[in-house]
C-alpha cells in the first residue's frame, strides 16, 4: 500500500507526465487510449496490462474496444488520487504498448460529469446517489464505484440556473482547442470568462455544457463555480 505521502499534487504530477507521453491527468486518475493493429493484438495489450497490475499489486480501470483500450490508474486506498504507484504502472503499460505496436491516442479519453445546481445540496445528493448505486466521493461529489458511469457534483449556487443539470467534459488543453473551434461554429453562445480552465456552452434553448481543460483540477485545485 502506498502512504498518504506518495500521493502527488497538480506539480508533481506534471512533472511525471513530462515523461509519460502516451498519458494525461483527469480527475483523479492517469488516463490514455491505445489503439492496437487489431482486435487481437488489443486483447494480447490487454494481457500484458493485466501482467503488470499484477507485478505491482496496482490495477487499473480497464475498457476494450475493438482495436482499442481504454486505461485509467488512480489510487483508491489514498482517496482516488494519483500516486507515485500510478505514475510507475503508467510506464510500465507504454512499455507494454510500445511493444505490442499500439499507438497512443490519449486525446479519445474523454472524461464526462453531471453537474447539478442546487441552493442545498444535502437537501437532494441521497437521493441521488441511492438511485444511481453511487458512492460519495472525495469533495461531496457522487462517483460509480466501478467506475463506469459519470460522475455527479452539486454546484451550490443561490440563483440556480433555469436548466439545472448541465455536462462537464473534460480534454487536455492542446486537445480541447479543435473541439471549441467546433462547437462555436455550431452557433452555440461560448462564455470564455474562464478560459483556458473552462468554456461554458448554451445551446439555442438555454441548456449548458462546459468544456474543461486539465488545467483546471488536482489535488491542490477545488473545482470552480460556473
Amino acid at each position: 500500500m502506498a502512504a498518504s505521502d506518495d500521493i502527488l499534487n497538480r506539480p508533481q504530477i506534471d512533472e511525471a507526465l513530462a515523461g509519460l507521453p502516451d498519458w494525461r491527468y483527469r480527475l483523479g486518475g492517469l488516463v490514455t487510449v491505445y489503439k492496437a493493429p487489431t482486435a487481437a493484438v488489443a486483447l494480447e495489450l490487454i494481457a500484458a496490462v493485466g501482467r503488470v497490475a499484477e507485478e505491482m499489486d496496482h490495477h487499473p480501470d480497464l475498457d476494450w474496444r475493438y482495436n482499442r483500450v481504454f486505461i485509467r490508474f488512480s489510487s483508491h486506498d489514498v482517496g482516488g488520487e494519483v500516486s507515485t504507484r500510478d505514475a510507475r504502472a503508467a510506464a510500465s503499460v507504454s512499455d507494454a504498448a510500445s511493444a505490442a505496436g499500439a499507438e497512443a491516442q490519449p486525446g479519445l479519453y474523454r472524461s464526462v460529469d453531471i453537474g447539478i445546481d442546487t441552493a442545498d445540496a444535502a437537501e437532494i445528493s441521497e437521493v441521488w446517489r441511492v438511485a444511481l448505486g453511487y458512492r460519495k466521493g472525495r469533495s461531496g461529489d457522487l462517483v460509480d464505484p466501478y467506475g463506469r458511469g459519470p460522475g455527479l457534483w452539486f454546484q451550490e449556487t443561490p440563483t440556480p440556473n433555469d436548466n439545472r443539470l448541465h455536462l462537464d467534459i473534460h480534454r487536455s488543453k492542446a486537445e480541447s482547442a479543435p473541439v471549441l473551434e467546433k462547437t462555436a461554429a455550431t452557433g452555440a453562445l461560448m462564455n470564455s470568462d474562464h478560459a483556458p480552465n473552462w468554456v461554458v456552452v448554451t445551446d439555442a434553448q438555454g441548456n449548458r455544457l462546459c468544456l474543461h481543460t486539465e488545467g483546471g483540477h488536482g489535488p491542490d485545485v477545488a473545482t470552480p463555480p460556473e
